[in-house]
């Protein structure tokens, strides 16, 4: 019975740590501003939003012509799905990324080119 006993102490004091330290991390990533990326897309999408984004003369025509907008690259950016299959990530010194998500309610897929200094957003594919 002593067990059980010492067990229960152990788990209610591992719970209550638990709180306090997510409640803790996450007043400080907020403050911070920062991000805890770990898996390959995440990172990938970060260092690219961490870049100034220049844009090919196709995308100045569509944001121009108002089919395409910074909200919606600013999303892909975010929350998109980058297709490492497609993806040329070997190459230099610029990588070659496919990026897919929605714009609109429709499928399209972003091509960018991520350069040591910066990013350059150079087709949408709209499906």
């Amino acid at each position: 019975m002593a067990f059980l006993k010492r067990l229960g102490f152990y788990l209610v004091g591992l719970s209550i740590g638990i709180v306090f330290l997510t409640l803790f991390l996450k007043k400080k990533s907020d403050e911070t501003g920062t991000e805890f990326c770990y898996f390959p897309n995440c990172r990938t999408l970060k260092d690219i939003r961490s870049k100034p984004l220049s844009y090919s003369e196709e995308i100045n025509k569509l944001l121009e012509e108002k089919k395409l907008d910074t909200l919606d690259i600013a999303y892909f950016l975010k929350e998109g799905e980058v297709d490492f299959g497609k993806s040329d990530t070997k190459s230099e010194p610029c990588k070659t990324y496919f990026i897919a998500g929605t714009i609109k309610d429709k499928e399209a897929v972003l091509k960018i080119r991520n350069c040591l200094e910066k990013a350059i957003l150079e087709q949408v594919a709209v499906q």
